[in-house]
């Protein structure tokens, strides 16, 4: 029996330039970094010569952690297709905010582009236990979509 997502995985070009959006601009703490390589890193992920480094990072409530993955050997080819919302496959992972208007300020200071300004669900499309759901989309340094998630 399932009983928690442990840590959601991001393959990043770029090990540094990610670990500084995910702290410094959405407020991640790094917890630690490792170099992944041998037989057995080549086994879990099916690829023959693995050499990849990875952070760690949680968000200020805590866990699932976020595992940032970069591999220097094989690269992989970025696929622009998957930084398109109706692509099939895990497309996004949503992160809850106290103020989306502070968080979208801080996202746009910083050169991020929202898809639209933040949309409010229509009441009677899905109703949360948390409340009124505001929700706007974001892509990270290497196209991944993110949301972020304000309930009232």
């Amino acid at each position: 029996m399932i009983r928690a997502i442990d840590h959601l995985n991001i393959v990043v070009s770029d090990l540094e330039r990610s670990v500084r959006f995910y702290t410094e601009v959405l407020g991640f703490r790094k917890l630690k970094e490792a170099r992944l390589e041998g037989g057995w890193i080549d086994r879990v992920v099916g690829l023959a010569g693995v050499q990849a480094r990875v952070a760690y990072v949680v968000a200020p409530a805590g866990e699932p952690r976020v595992e940032l993955l970069c591999y220097d050997r094989p690269v992989g080819a970025a696929v622009p297709a998957n930084s398109q919302a109706n692509t099939p496959g895990l497309r996004h992972f949503a992160l809850r905010v106290d103020d989306m208007d502070a968080m979208c300020a801080r996202l746009q200071g910083a050169g991020v582009k929202l898809f639209h300004a933040p949309v409010k669900v229509p009441a009677g499309v899905v109703s949360h236990d948390a409340g009124e759901k505001t929700l706007v989309y974001f892509l990270d340094p290497d196209g991944v979509i993110l949301e972020l998630a304000q309930y009232r």
